[in-house]
């Protein structure tokens, strides 16, 4: 990717930032698909791809004036797309039915989303998170959420209750959670989420 734009691309922010309503479809026509795509691999869903795309050239067009035409505009599309992923997925956390929807999709995709986690970055973080847990959380959580053990299987392993798998577990994962939401790595996190190791 250039890091900055070419002559004829400036030309065309330019002009977009002036109001030109050609430069604006042509911008469009150049950039439009590419987001399309990189948006439906973390939504899973085109129509909802399709409205955050939308999104993304209105706020481009509401906000033309303040485009800097010697910066990469692919760089900066690609940024709005992103915190405007981030915005679905923090809606998500609040709203039950689209919720439901992730997780059927989620399902859905099981295969493609597993394969996801493995990706280096967010079996990192997901490592890193687990290696700041007290060791008796780490341990449950790692039984449990990763290797796919029961409750009495656990309590059995560790000696312990099975009530106090369970309220660890919770501890536990209340503070994975924190570990990726504080790394900023929300598709990381949702990807996580949807396969339920947190």
């Amino acid at each position: 990717m250039n890091s900055q734009p070419s002559i004829n691309e400036k030309d065309l922010l330019l002009r977009l930032r002036d109001g030109d309503e050609y430069a604006f479809e042509s911008l469009y026509r150049t950039y439009s698909r590419r987001i399309l795509i990189g948006v439906v691999r973390f939504v899973k869903d085109e129509d909802q791809a399709q409205e955050i795309l939308q999104d993304v050239f209105i706020r481009i067009w509401n906000h033309r004036k303040n485009i800097d035409p010697d910066k990469s505009f692919q760089s900066y599309l690609f940024s709005i797309a992103n915190n405007l992923v981030r915005d679905f997925f923090r809606k998500a956390a609040h709203d039950r039915k689209l919720q439901a929807s992730l997780i059927a999709r989620g399902t859905e995709l099981y295969d493609h989303i597993e394969t996801a986690l493995y990706h280096k970055e967010t079996t990192a973080i997901l490592h890193s998170a687990i290696e700041t847990l007290p060791l008796q959380r780490k341990t449950i959580f790692t039984l449990c959420r990763l290797e796919g053990k029961s409750y009495d299987e656990v309590a059995s392993i560790m000696g312990i209750t099975v009530s106090t798998v369970g309220n660890q577990l919770v501890k536990a994962t209340r503070s994975v959670k924190r570990y990726f939401y504080a790394s900023q790595n929300y598709i990381a996190f949702i990807t996580a989420w949807l396969i339920g190791t947190i």
